[in-house]
Order: structure tokens, then C-alpha cells, then sequence
């Protein structure tokens, strides 16, 4: 086929189960409801309980948001290929999905590192926390995040906008990635190759750096407490944000390793990655402060009519 300026691209199916396809769907749309359902009651419950009106809540009522929008943004069109068998997605929807995917995840990183910093001012400097972190000031880094995640890979469709693309349109994954559509072009591909690694150390390379700053200097305050029943219990407040940042990085990693050294592996393994990727953040982020906020427990708990004895 002669080069396409405006393609459309072939989704990637299971393989060897594309029949069962359907059915493969299930827990899939089982894992979108639980998130759906899990971040709308983390944020419903935030809203409804004075206590949780403060930074760290309202930056996981942005958590929540944006997972929401990541899962929103590629779900839907994943069951209606596994149900419809609507494989191709135009070239538009395709670099939309694939800007939406990579901004929020830019949006998402920014505001872990929010969370990291108010961790360290509310055990570092606690006397500080309420001057420095006012509502107005969470209200400005919301936006600053939202921003930054814009402006910084707004670029990687625009970069990808005028590229021909000749031979197969296939897809790796289900949904659109940056590099996943850029090896698919039959030119040269430097500056988004380029592009696309600057942004990602800038962003989530420089987030990650940061957050294990923040988490190295709480950690040296904490070892300067006395007790050890006093160290636990100080930095027994940052387990959950840890385990949010874990969630984000690990599949993250897991992700950009399989892109980049596993050319070789099963096809299988880059559709199970990606999956993770979008959806593992949106599923365990509102379990895991749930499990860990009693607040959040006794509102959600109130909310669908239980007395939490």
C-alpha cells in the first residue's frame, strides 16, 4: 500500500483467543465498574466529610479524577472492540486517546509528587503545614499539574500528525501509546523518539527522583524520634501514599521495559502490561485509602446505609 497521511490502525487483539473474546471482556468491564465505583465513592465521600477537606484529600479527590478520566478514556473503546469487534480506530481518535493517556498519567505523576511534599512539610515542618498548604495553594498545584501534563505532551501527536504510514497498521495494544503509533511510520521518527524521552525523564523521571527525596528526608526526621512506637506511628501516615506511588511506577516501568526490550516477547504479554497499566491505578488507589482512612470508611460505610460497629 502506498503511505497514508490519514490512516486508521487495527487494534490488538488476544491472541489466540479472539473468539473468546467476549467473554475475555468480562473482568475487564468488572475492573472498570470496581474503579468507577471505588473513585466515585472516595470522591463522594471527601466531599461530604468536613474532616477530609484538606490538602491531602483534596489531592486524592484529584487521584481519583484522573483515574477516572485514564480508565474513561480507553475502556469503552476496549469492550466495544471485545464485544463489537470494532478493531480500527481512526487516525484522530487514535492520537486523542493517545494524548489523553499520556497527559493524564503526566497529571497523575505531578500530583503523587504534590502529595509526597505535603507528607514531608505536615512531618517535617508540621507547625508550617496549614500556612504553606492552604486550599487556594492545592487549588494552584491542581492546575499547575494540569498544565504541565499539556504542555509537555501536547507535542508527541502534533510530532506524529504529519509522519506517512505505510505498511501494517497493527497495533501492539488495545488502545493508543506514543511509541506503539511511532514505529508503525515509515519515516524518520528522531525527533519524536527524541521528544518523547525528554518528556518522560522531565516529568515522571523527575517526579519519581523527587518523591524519593521528600521520602529520604521524612525518613531522616522519623529516625531522629526517640521511640519506635513514635517513628511508626509518624511515618505510618505515608504507607498509603507509598503504596499509590508504587501502583503508578511499578506497571509505568513495567510498561516503557516491554516497549523497549521486549520486541521478542508474546504479544500477549504487551496487551496484559498495558491493561495493568490503565487500569490496576484506577482499581487499588481507593482500596488502598479506604483501607487506611477511617474517615473514608465510616462515610462510605454511611453512605450505602451499614453502621460501622
Amino acid at each position: 500500500n502506498s503511505s497514508d497521511l490519514s490512516p486508521s490502525f487495527i487494534l490488538a487483539s488476544i491472541p489466540g483467543l479472539e473468539a473468546a473474546q467476549s467473554w475475555m471482556a468480562i473482568p475487564l468491564c468488572s475492573a472498570y465498574v470496581l474503579a468507577v465505583t471505588g473513585n466515585g465513592a472516595v470522591l463522594l465521600a471527601v466531599r461530604l466529610e468536613p474532616s477530609l477537606h484538606s490538602p491531602m484529600y483534596f489531592f486524592l479527590c484529584m487521584l481519583a479524577t484522573i483515574d477516572l478520566a485514564l480508565a474513561t478514556a480507553t475502556v469503552p473503546r476496549i469492550l466495544s472492540f471485545y464485544w463489537f469487534d470494532t478493531r480500527e480506530i481512526s487516525f484522530g481518535a487514535c492520537l486523542l486517546q493517545m494524548f489523553l493517556i499520556h497527559t493524564l498519567s503526566a497529571i497523575e505523576s505531578t500530583v503523587l509528587l504534590a502529595m509526597a511534599v505535603d507528607r514531608y512539610v505536615a512531618i517535617c515542618h508540621p507547625l508550617r503545614h496549614a500556612a504553606i498548604l492552604t486550599n487556594a495553594a492545592t487549588a494552584k498545584v491542581g492546575l499547575a499539574a494540569m498544565a504541565r501534563g499539556v504542555l509537555f505532551f501536547l507535542p508527541l501527536p502534533l510530532l506524529l500528525l504529519p509522519l506517512p504510514f505505510c505498511g501494517s497498521r497493527l497495533l501492539s495494544h488495545s488502545f493508543c501509546l506514543h511509541q506503539d503509533v511511532m514505529n508503525l511510520a515509515c519515516a524518520n521518527t528522531t525527533p519524536s523518539v527524541v521528544y518523547g524521552l525528554t518528556a518522560i525523564l522531565l516529568v515522571m523521571g523527575l517526579d519519581a527522583v523527587l518523591i524519593c527525596l521528600s521520602y529520604l528526608l521524612i525518613l531522616k526526621a522519623v529516625l531522629r524520634l526517640a521511640a519506635w512506637k513514635e517513628r511508626l506511628k509518624v511515618f505510618s501516615t505515608c504507607i498509603a501514599h507509598i503504596c499509590v506511588v508504587l501502583v503508578f511506577y511499578v506497571p509505568l516501568i513495567g510498561l516503557s521495559v516491554v516497549h523497549r526490550f521486549g520486541k521478542d516477547l508474546a504479544p500477549l504479554v504487551h496487551i496484559i502490561m498495558g491493561n495493568i497499566y490503565i487500569l490496576v491505578p484506577a482499581v487499588l488507589n481507593p482500596i488502598i485509602y479506604g483501607v487506611r482512612t477511617k474517615q473514608i470508611q465510616r462515610r462510605i460505610l454511611s453512605l450505602i446505609h451499614v453502621t460501622d460497629r
